[in-house]
This record gives structure tokens, C-alpha cells and sequence, in this order.
């Protein structure tokens, strides 16, 4: 039994090591297709086998996505609109956070369980109700009006991880901001904000990619070309009769660089959140 154990043990460890190895490998071929297939000429997008390294790589396909269809004047309402939307969600939502964590009022607990089942309709089931209050609200066809949509679409799981968070918070230092006459907005504002920057970050990136990334709400409300998203611009490459596959690709990868950068830029505080309970039920 004891020989067999460190047998055992490597065996496991060999097992879990080929489980990430396959992981690994599923998270990181789509991507690697996908920009093998950007730097690609036409009639080599399909080529069977695929090629993931290229013999003859070009990056005109960038430039002609950039410059096709619009995409700059695209990219930048998407840029607008998304943040726009993590600032007022990440703002409206750490307030509502902070008054379900902090304070006792009348209703508090039924409210909060209305915003947790908000969490469990189908976005799909509210399209309809959604495009009809927006035309009651003349939001339709307005950068804005994605902007208040987005937003409200962010604030219920927003709030429920926030509330997680602030509930860790020891009352003891709020406490002694009270002794010293701060009310509730100070202590919101100079302490409990500044605390919880690893969760801030962490909510402001799941709504920036919320956001950034949707395309039913954006294609259904927006009619003006000169207010559409980088979604949308990225499938009108997508002819009736035929695709052109290396400008979808590159426009994908040209869009895919924000995200990364804002991962990049706000990757320790993210880990941080997670790792000290900004996800803890």
C-alpha cells in the first residue's frame, strides 16, 4: 500500500496534468485559427488541412477590415457605449450594493430576492418588453439609449456580487467614521469604495465585456448605420451569397484587443476580487 502510493499519486497527477493540457488546448486553437485565418490570403481560408502557421501571411486584411463597411466609425461607438455602460453600471450597482449590505430598511429582503430572480429570465424572454419600452422612451436608434439598456441588463448580477463583497467589510471601521460625524455617503465613498477596488474591477470587466460583446439587443433597436456596433460590423461582412472569411477574422481580432487590454490593465485587481470573495455567494 505505501509503494503503491507515490505510484499512484504521479498517476493522478499525470491524469489532472492531461485534463489542463486538453483544456488548455480547446481555450487556445479557435483562438489561434482565428488569427492564423486573418493574416491569410482568400483562397487559402478553407484550405483543408488548416494551416495555423501561414506561409505567405498578409496583413492587408486588417487594413481592409478597418476600412470597409464603416468599421472605425463602429469600433469607436462601441468603445463609447461600453464605457459608458461599465461606469454607470459599476456606480448604480455599488450603490444599491452598499444600501442591501448596510443598511435595514422595510422590504430589503424582498427587493433583493425581485433582483435575484430578474437573474434567472431569459434574456431573450425580455427582448419584446425591452424594444417596446424603448420606443415608448424614444431610445431607439440612439448610442444612449444601448447605454441605459445595457446598463439595467448589468445591475442585478452586479449588485448581488457587490453586496457579497461589501457584507466582508468589518463595521467596525465604518463605525469609527461615524464617531469622527461622516455620514453615509462619505463612508460609502472614502471607504468602502477604496476597499473594494479588486471587486470594482472585477464587476467592471464582466459588464464591459457584456457590453462590448452583445449583438441581439444592439441589432434589434439600432436602424442608422451610423450608430451600429462592432457586432453588427462584423457580421455585414457576411454577404447573402458569399463571406469573406479573412475580414471577418481580422475585424474579430481588431476587436478582441480591447478586452485584452482591459484584462491586462486590471488583471491583478480581477484575481485579487476573485480570490477574496468578490464571486462568494
Amino acid at each position: 500500500m505505501v509503494v503503491g502510493s507515490p505510484r499512484r499519486a504521479r498517476a493522478i497527477l499525470g491524469l489532472r496534468l492531461a485534463i489542463l493540457l486538453v483544456g488548455v488546448a480547446v481555450m487556445i486553437l479557435p483562438f489561434a485559427y482565428m488569427l492564423a485565418t486573418s493574416l491569410k490570403h482568400n483562397q487559402l481560408v478553407l484550405h483543408l488541412p488548416p494551416q495555423f502557421v501561414p506561409h505567405h501571411p498578409t496583413f492587408a486584411n486588417y487594413r481592409n477590415a478597418w476600412s470597409s463597411n464603416e468599421f472605425s466609425r463602429y469600433f469607436l461607438n462601441s468603445v463609447i457605449v461600453a464605457l459608458a455602460t461599465t461606469f454607470c453600471a459599476v456606480l448604480l450597482s455599488s450603490m444599491m450594493a452598499y444600501s442591501f449590505a448596510r443598511f435595514r430598511f422595510p422590504g430589503r429582503g424582498l427587493l433583493f430576492g425581485c433582483l435575484l430572480i430578474g437573474l434567472m429570465v431569459p434574456t431573450m424572454m425580455l427582448l419584446i418588453p425591452q424594444f417596446l419600452l424603448a420606443r415608448q422612451l424614444h431610445a431607439l436608434n440612439s448610442l444612449w439609449g444601448l447605454v441605459f439598456f445595457y446598463t439595467a441588463m448589468n445591475l442585478a448580477l452586479n449588485t448581488f456580487l457587490l453586496r457579497s463583497f461589501f457584507m466582508d467589510i468589518p463595521n467596525e471601521l465604518e463605525e469609527a467614521m461615524v464617531v469622527d460625524g461622516a455620514g453615509p455617503w462619505t463612508r460609502y465613498w472614502r471607504l468602502v469604495l477604496p476597499l473594494s477596488r479588486p471587486a470594482l474591477a472585477t464587476v467592471g470587466i464582466f459588464t464591459f465585456l457584456a457590453s462590448w460583446d452583445e449583438f441581439i439587443w444592439a441589432l434589434t433597436v439600432i436602424d442608422d448605420p451610423n450608430r451600429r456596433t462592432l457586432p453588427v460590423a462584423i457580421a455585414l461582412f457576411q454577404g447573402q451569397h458569399t463571406t469573406h472569411w479573412e475580414l471577418v477574422f481580422a475585424a474579430s481580432v481588431i476587436a478582441i484587443i480591447p478586452v485584452i487590454a482591459i484584462f491586462a490593465l486590471f488583471q491583478r485587481q480581477f484575481v485579487s476580487g476573485i480570490t477574496t470573495g468578490a464571486l462568494k455567494a
